[in-house]
Protein backbone atom coordinates (compact mmCIF):
# COMPACT_ATOMS: atom_id res chain seq x y z
CA UNK A 1 0.00 0.00 0.00
CA UNK A 2 1.15 3.52 -0.75
CA UNK A 3 1.61 5.94 2.13
CA UNK A 4 2.00 9.72 2.17
CA UNK A 5 3.58 10.76 5.45
CA UNK A 6 3.93 14.31 6.71
CA UNK A 7 6.65 14.97 9.29
CA UNK A 8 7.02 18.30 11.08
CA UNK A 9 10.65 18.63 12.22
CA UNK A 10 13.02 21.14 13.74
CA UNK A 11 14.89 22.93 10.96
CA UNK A 12 18.36 21.72 11.96
CA UNK A 13 21.24 20.06 10.14
CA UNK A 14 21.23 16.25 10.15
CA UNK A 15 17.46 15.84 10.61
CA UNK A 16 16.90 14.85 6.98
CA UNK A 17 19.73 12.30 7.19
CA UNK A 18 18.25 10.75 10.33
CA UNK A 19 14.75 10.52 8.86
CA UNK A 20 15.90 9.06 5.53
CA UNK A 21 18.28 6.72 7.41
CA UNK A 22 15.33 5.37 9.37
CA UNK A 23 13.65 4.35 6.09
CA UNK A 24 16.75 2.88 4.47
CA UNK A 25 17.69 1.04 7.67
CA UNK A 26 14.40 -0.83 7.47
CA UNK A 27 14.68 -1.53 3.75
CA UNK A 28 12.07 0.96 2.55
CA UNK A 29 12.41 3.04 -0.56
CA UNK A 30 11.33 6.67 -0.46
CA UNK A 31 9.43 7.28 -3.72
CA UNK A 32 9.37 11.03 -3.23
CA UNK A 33 10.60 13.44 -0.59
CA UNK A 34 9.82 17.11 -0.28
CA UNK A 35 11.23 19.32 2.48
CA UNK A 36 10.71 23.05 3.03
CA UNK A 37 10.59 25.53 5.90
CA UNK A 38 7.20 26.43 7.39
CA UNK A 39 5.99 29.90 8.39
CA UNK A 40 8.14 29.39 11.48
CA UNK A 41 11.75 29.32 10.18
CA UNK A 42 12.71 27.03 13.08
CA UNK A 43 10.49 24.26 11.63
CA UNK A 44 10.40 22.33 8.35
CA UNK A 45 7.68 20.19 6.81
CA UNK A 46 8.68 16.91 5.17
CA UNK A 47 6.32 15.01 2.87
CA UNK A 48 7.46 11.43 2.24
CA UNK A 49 5.81 8.94 -0.14
CA UNK A 50 6.66 5.27 0.36
CA UNK A 51 5.11 1.81 0.01
CA UNK A 52 4.55 -0.84 2.64
CA UNK A 53 1.87 -2.66 4.57
CA UNK A 54 0.04 -0.94 7.41
CA UNK A 55 1.86 -2.88 10.14
CA UNK A 56 5.32 -1.88 8.93
CA UNK A 57 4.30 1.75 8.37
CA UNK A 58 2.90 1.86 11.89
CA UNK A 59 6.37 0.84 13.13
CA UNK A 60 8.03 3.52 10.99
CA UNK A 61 5.61 6.13 12.32
CA UNK A 62 6.44 5.11 15.89
CA UNK A 63 10.18 5.24 15.14
CA UNK A 64 9.81 8.68 13.52
CA UNK A 65 8.03 9.95 16.61
CA UNK A 66 10.98 8.80 18.74
CA UNK A 67 13.49 10.92 16.82
CA UNK A 68 14.53 13.95 18.88
CA UNK A 69 13.93 16.62 16.23
CA UNK A 70 10.54 15.26 15.09
CA UNK A 71 7.55 17.23 16.37
CA UNK A 72 4.57 15.60 14.60
CA UNK A 73 3.96 12.70 12.21
CA UNK A 74 0.81 12.20 10.11
CA UNK A 75 0.20 9.22 7.81
CA UNK A 76 -2.25 10.70 5.31
CA UNK A 77 -3.08 7.21 4.08
CA UNK A 78 -5.17 6.83 7.25
CA UNK A 79 -6.74 10.29 6.88
CA UNK A 80 -9.89 10.60 4.80
CA UNK A 81 -9.80 14.29 4.06
CA UNK A 82 -6.57 15.72 2.67
CA UNK A 83 -5.21 17.41 -0.43
CA UNK A 84 -2.05 16.48 -2.30
CA UNK A 85 -0.38 18.18 -5.23
CA UNK A 86 2.78 17.95 -7.28
CA UNK A 87 4.60 20.46 -9.48
CA UNK A 88 6.22 19.17 -12.67
CA UNK A 89 8.28 20.83 -15.39
CA UNK A 90 8.16 19.04 -18.74
CA UNK A 91 10.40 19.93 -21.67
CA UNK A 92 8.71 18.83 -24.88
CA UNK A 93 9.76 19.03 -28.50
CA UNK A 94 8.10 21.93 -30.31
CA UNK A 95 8.48 21.03 -33.95
CA UNK A 96 6.29 23.15 -36.20
CA UNK A 97 3.83 20.29 -36.82
CA UNK A 98 3.40 19.64 -33.06
CA UNK A 99 3.23 23.18 -31.66
CA UNK A 100 -0.56 23.56 -31.87
CA UNK A 101 -1.11 20.10 -30.35
CA UNK A 102 1.27 20.86 -27.45
CA UNK A 103 -0.54 24.14 -26.72
CA UNK A 104 -3.92 22.39 -26.90
CA UNK A 105 -2.75 19.83 -24.31
CA UNK A 106 -1.40 22.65 -22.11
CA UNK A 107 -4.83 24.31 -22.27
CA UNK A 108 -6.75 21.10 -21.53
CA UNK A 109 -4.71 20.42 -18.38
CA UNK A 110 -4.69 24.09 -17.28
CA UNK A 111 -0.92 24.07 -17.38
CA UNK A 112 1.29 26.85 -18.69
CA UNK A 113 4.26 27.29 -20.95
CA UNK A 114 7.04 28.85 -18.86
CA UNK A 115 9.77 28.79 -21.54
CA UNK A 116 9.72 28.52 -25.31
CA UNK A 117 12.25 28.29 -28.10
CA UNK A 118 12.27 27.16 -31.72
CA UNK A 119 12.95 23.59 -30.63
CA UNK A 120 11.04 23.12 -27.36
CA UNK A 121 8.43 24.24 -24.85
CA UNK A 122 8.93 23.94 -21.11
CA UNK A 123 5.56 23.32 -19.52
CA UNK A 124 4.63 23.72 -15.86
CA UNK A 125 1.76 21.62 -14.51
CA UNK A 126 0.50 21.43 -10.95
CA UNK A 127 -2.06 18.97 -9.70
CA UNK A 128 -2.80 15.49 -8.51
CA UNK A 129 -0.58 12.64 -9.53
CA UNK A 130 -3.30 11.41 -11.89
CA UNK A 131 -3.50 14.76 -13.67
CA UNK A 132 0.29 14.96 -14.01
CA UNK A 133 0.58 11.40 -15.31
CA UNK A 134 -2.29 12.03 -17.74
CA UNK A 135 -0.55 15.07 -19.17
CA UNK A 136 2.75 13.21 -19.49
CA UNK A 137 1.06 10.39 -21.41
CA UNK A 138 -0.57 12.93 -23.76
CA UNK A 139 2.77 14.69 -24.39
CA UNK A 140 4.85 11.53 -24.96
CA UNK A 141 3.96 11.21 -28.65
CA UNK A 142 5.21 14.78 -29.21
CA UNK A 143 8.66 13.93 -27.83
CA UNK A 144 9.41 14.63 -24.17
CA UNK A 145 13.01 15.79 -23.73
CA UNK A 146 13.02 15.93 -19.92
CA UNK A 147 10.90 15.87 -16.78
CA UNK A 148 11.56 17.28 -13.31
CA UNK A 149 9.07 16.48 -10.52
CA UNK A 150 8.90 18.01 -7.04
CA UNK A 151 7.23 15.03 -5.42
CA UNK A 152 3.95 15.23 -3.57
CA UNK A 153 3.09 17.75 -0.89
CA UNK A 154 0.03 17.11 1.26
CA UNK A 155 -2.13 18.95 3.78
CA UNK A 156 -5.23 18.10 5.80
CA UNK A 157 -8.44 19.84 4.81
CA UNK A 158 -10.22 22.16 7.20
Amino acid sequence: MRHTISVLVENKFGVLARVSGLFSGRGFNIESLNVAPTLDPALSQMTIVTRGDDRILEQITKQLNKLINVIKVIDYSTETDYINRELVLIKVSAKAEHRAEALRIVDIFRAKVVDASHSHYTIEVTGSEGKVNGMISMLKPLGIKGIVRTGLVAMSRG
